[in-house]
């Protein structure tokens, strides 16, 4: 397992700074979220592209991938409620593949949870329906570029669509393509009110990242994440991507986040004999 980051946590620094920093502390990567560099990733040609990604690697770090992939540009949903909103979704998603096989990546996880609501008025299975088709189409692409969209399950009150490791299991099943797999995410893993490990261990054969956050919305080892428990299941199933650190509140500073999110968890590895 390796260590990596979300550079949204470092609001207005420029990624130089950004890279600059974690790989002073020792993080492995990092996780773009597109929005942080522009409003629609189709403006940033190959010649931008590249200076990303020699960027991180002059830095001695790996672009992991994308997440928060359609907070921009505005109006987009898996779900409708037109078949064309559905379509420039998919057509953006397509484009988001593309930039991060460009800049090196792997994994586009696919929280975006106002994007997958289901609207009022539509019934569950519809929606259902819509996924799958939507998803399928995706994996396809992503398989072709050799990227793969992580579908992430999300606590209750974020969204409600596909907020349990079952669900996310259902749906990578039902699409059956390599390039649909799973994400995990210990704030949101909390919600569904079961042993870490067991959902771990339900997801594991499909699970491709991991987001490392806490239960009060903090970096790894700020809250009352059980990481023993955690890490020994991630072990167990044999995980040997990311751990990647992503907060919801940056309130106690993001350096202070970035520094003592990696130490806890070096010490949480060290605890179950594990060396990142």
């Amino acid at each position: 397992m390796k260590l990596s980051i979300c550079n949204e946590l470092f609001e207005a620094w420029p990624l130089e700074k950004v890279f600059s920093y974690v790989s002073w502390l020792g993080y492995h990567g990092v996780e773009i979220a597109p929005f942080t560099l522009t409003e629609d990733v189709r403006s940033l040609g190959p010649g931008e592209r590249r200076r990303l990604r020699e960027l991180a690697e002059s830095h001695g770090l790996e672009i992991v991938g994308l997440h928060w992939l359609l907070v921009k540009p505005e109006g987009l949903h898996i779900l409708g409620p037109s078949r064309e909103t559905i379509n420039a979704t998919l057509e953006y998603m397509r484009a988001l593949i593309d930039f991060s096989a460009d800049l090196g990546g792997k994994v586009l996880v696919f929280g975006s949870p106002r994007q997958r609501n289901v609207p009022p008025g539509m019934s569950r299975e519809e929606a259902w329906g819509r996924a799958v088709d939507f998803f399928g189409n995706v994996a396809e692409y992503a398989e072709e570029r050799g990227q793969i969209v992580a579908i992430e399950p999300l606590a209750r009150h974020l969204t409600n669509f596909i907020n349990t490791v079952d669900e996310a299991v259902k749906l990578i099943e039902e699409v059956g393509s390599p390039g649909l797999q799973l994400i995990l995410d210990v704030y949101s893993m909390t919600d569904e009110g079961r042993p870490y490990g067991e959902i771990i261990r339900r997801g594991g054969r499909y699970l491709v990242h991991f987001h490392a956050n806490d239960t009060n919305k903090l970096g790894p080892g700020f809250g009352d994440a059980d990481y023993i428990e955690i890490l020994n299941a991630l072990r167990e199933v044999g995980y040997r991507g990311f751990l990647s650190v992503e907060v919801f509140d940056t309130s106690p500073g993001t350096e202070r986040i970035a520094s003592e999110s990696i130490e806890n968890l070096k010490k949480f590895g060290r605890m179950v004999g594990l060396e990142f």
